[in-house]
């Protein structure tokens, strides 16, 4: 596989007229060579450590007295995007679906490697927007591009980025590690996207409420769906105070099972606790069986996590200074069943599908 390097004649300034004057020459991306493509899109997205993208690989320091925390997360067009999704969003979205997964194990970002597989038919207008967002989203979480590799595809739009963060040794908020008598937090909202996945599929058996919610309601559904908000803010708050932590992207129902199961333990959940949104309980209003998407739909990307009653005080003070919004949803307890969701009744709740699976 060949990664990326840009040839001596193209380790000029990023844009350079060479490749300027080719992209205005071109329609498609097959009019452009792969070391053009690099320099006009992808060299100026660079950091130090990508060494502008002239080299076949980045040359990453570990801060002093820090561990390197590394993640993969891919995204496939008419998997986890639509193909007509502005190249923007789809870009932030690859990027900050790996910056999930770096908050809830309390580290900071150091940059990320990038691979793209590139239908043949996609623009170079497609490719400076999606350039673009993701330029401005690696600015924005100070997490800097160090390399990668493009290559042409027959099948669909393929986004795979590896993160690298760093945490101070010993400190990387582990999947299972939670202890009985641990209250069992989220941050923001949950059940929003998968929501939002419905109104952009349509959801044809339940057509009645997608057409009864209101028209800011279900533009903020559909947002949240398209634009993940990795919780870094909460970094420091976690490293300090959580005994375990994950990302929830499967779902909370299901990725709540994952990381209690990992301790031998279980919980109870009202319904009633999990933190919605206003569009999300108008929707649950409307169709109270929306339910088991809102618990079990996924692409929430917010943090579970679970944090000792002794430090809960200060977690929740941490998370306030820091503008990051926690519910503590249940407490742990010793158990090998998976948790039980009750409605308001007490009731348990069943779902057909608990968590998002790929196979």
């Amino acid at each position: 596989m060949r990664c990326w390097t840009a040839s001596p004649a193209v380790t000029a300034p990023p844009n350079s007229s060479r490749a300027l004057k080719r992209l205005n020459e071109a329609g498609h991306l097959t009019q452009l060579t792969e070391d053009e493509l690099i320099a006009a899109y992808f060299a100026p997205l660079a950091g130090d450590a990508g060494l502008r993208l002239s080299d076949d690989a980045a040359l990453l320091r570990a801060p002093l007295g820090r561990e390197l925390v590394l993640t993969k997360d891919m995204l496939v067009a008419r998997v986890h995007f639509f193909s007509n999704d502005p190249p923007a969003a789809i870009a932030r979205k690859a990027l900050r679906v790996n910056l999930s997964d770096l908050a809830a194990k309390g580290a900071e970002p150091l940059g990320f490697l990038l691979g793209l597989a590139l239908p043949e038919d996609w623009t170079t207008d497609w490719l400076g927007a999606f350039a673009k967002g993701l330029g401005e989203d690696a600015a924005r979480f100070q997490c800097p591009l160090l390399g990668g590799d493009t290559v042409k595809t027959p099948g669909p739009l393929t986004i795979s980025i590896t993160a690298i963060g760093a945490v101070v040794p010993g400190k990387m908020v582990l999947r299972g590690a939670a202890e009985p008598g641990d209250l069992i937090y989220v941050t923001g909202t949950i059940g929003d996207a998968a929501l939002g996945l419905k109104l952009r599929l349509g959801a044809t058996c339940d057509q009645d409420w997608i057409g009864a919610l209101n028209e800011a309601d279900a533009a903020f559904l559909l947002e949240r769906f398209l634009l993940p908000q990795p919780r870094l803010a909460l970094k420091d708050a976690l490293a300090s105070n959580a005994h375990a932590a994950m990302d929830v992207s499967d779902g909370l129902a299901g990725d709540l099972s994952k990381m209690l199961r990992l301790a031998g333990l279980t919980a109870k959940i009202p319904a009633a606790n999990i933190p919605l949104s206003r569009a999300a309980r108008e929707a649950l209003r409307l169709e109270p069986k929306l339910i088991e998407p809102v618990c079990a739909g996924g692409d929430d990307y917010e943090i579970l996590c679970a944090v000792p009653l002794a430090k809960s005080a200060a977690f929740e003070a941490a998370a306030q200074a820091a503008g990051v919004m926690v519910s503590a949803i249940a407490s742990a307890a010793p158990g090998d069943a998976p948790p039980v969701f009750e409605d308001r009744e007490g009731r348990k709740l069943i779902f057909a599908r608990p968590s998002f699976q790929h196979f």
